[in-house]
């Protein structure tokens, strides 16, 4: 006798752990935030290689376990961590903690984040600049669009900020 389930003899086990992974995966495509599909993606790949370590396939569940889920995972994160961030080169006169919150609470929703960098740094892919007065300027307008679209949008505006893209950049399809 094998040590191997097979589906007749243990189906009320590998049945259960078989539905999770439609489940995981309608999970995965219906999310919003991308951090929760990095979780579920780990738990998808996880599900998948106990299944085929319960049904006798150890050279698949290990190839699944190291490159499905554990690579697959890292790589997922790593350009999640660097793409996800909003950098604007710092062009104000002085510092604004107040304007710099209430530019964090407007990307939070978006699942980006602030980084701030020096007006004269050596790096130019910047996605715009903040000026004084809550003055934003973005090099892209599928940006601003995007930030004008969000929630967080009237209470920038609200409080004295603008959005408007660099004229020297400007798309003939969007309005500054």
């Amino acid at each position: 006798m094998s040590d191997a389930l097979t589906l007749e003899a243990q189906l009320d086990l590998l049945l259960p752990i078989t539905a999770l992974l439609p489940l995981t995966a309608v999970l995965l495509v219906s999310q919003n935030n991308p951090y929760q599909t990095l979780v579920l993606r780990g738990i998808l790949g996880s599900v998948a290689t106990l299944l085929y370590a319960l049904l006798g396939a150890p050279d698949v569940a290990i190839t699944e376990a190291l490159v499905g889920t554990l690579l697959s995972t890292t790589l997922y994160a790593v350009a999640l961590r660097s793409s996800m961030a909003l950098r604007l080169e710092d062009r104000r006169s002085q510092a604004d903690p107040a304007a710099e919150a209430r530019l964090n609470q407007w990307l939070g929703p978006l699942h980006l984040r602030l980084r701030l960098i020096e007006e004269h740094s050596t790096t130019r892919d910047s996605h715009g600049w903040l000026e004084d007065g809550g003055q934003l300027v973005l090099r892209r307008g599928a940006l601003l669009k995007r930030l004008q679209q969000s929630p967080g949008y009237g209470p920038w505006r609200e409080a004295g900020g603008a959005l408007r893209l660099d004229a020297l950049r400007l798309d003939p399809g969007v309005q500054a």
